[in-house]
């Protein structure tokens, strides 16, 4: 069987962030059972529909990425009880068809949602809301397990890093679910 490749895709442009933390833990949990990668998509420019046709290259590259991704995993901060607007101009962005005759890239790509915070909310909300959108996208969402962490700063280690003492299990077990539902994706094809 062909190894599985998932993309993930976090919600901050920032190097250092919770979520980007968090998806790196993602991919070494994930190790060798599947191809895994980050997408970088701090060079794609604001949604305009006078530069759509044709697509900016950081666009198509971002296309691309999806296009060849088994796999969808969104990692998200939340921002005022919602995702962030970067993330919403890549979907704006993956969400237009790219030609007359080839559609949008995110259509029957399986997702998955985790997310971080320093908050004590989780990312429960900007989760939500991002199934809202990625549903009406026709993606694949695997509703459960979620993973929404909490008060982050009490799971840093001493140089200030996410060492989620207490959360990595259920990244365990969602990471494990997520191949399990990718792969039956696959296998339904």
């Amino acid at each position: 069987m062909q190894k599985i490749n998932i993309l993930a895709i976090v919600g901050s442009l920032r190097k250092g962030s919770y979520n980007r933390q968090l998806a790196l833990a993602a991919k070494e949990i994930i190790g060798d059972r599947a191809a895994f990668a980050l997408l970088e998509y701090e060079d794609v420019p604001l949604m305009n529909q006078d530069i759509e046709f044709p697509a900016p290259e950081p666009v198509k590259r971002v296309r691309n990425a999806v296009k060849s991704a088994d796999g969808i995993w969104f990692f998200t901060p939340e921002y005022n009880h919602f995702f962030p607007g970067v993330l919403k101009n890549l979907l704006d962005w993956l969400s237009r068809p790219i030609s007359a005759s080839e559609p949008q890239v995110l259509a029957g790509k399986p997702a998955a949602i985790s997310g971080v915070t320093p908050g004590m909310f989780g990312t429960a909300l900007a989760q939500d809301h991002l199934v809202t959108l990625i549903s009406f996208l026709n993606m694949k969402v695997m509703n459960a397990p979620r993973l929404t962490i909490s008060y982050a700063a009490q799971q840093l280690d001493g140089q200030g890093k996410l060492a989620l003492r207490d959360s990595y299990p259920y990244l365990e077990n969602q990471a494990g679910a997520f191949l399990d539902f990718v792969r039956r994706h696959m296998q339904g094809k």
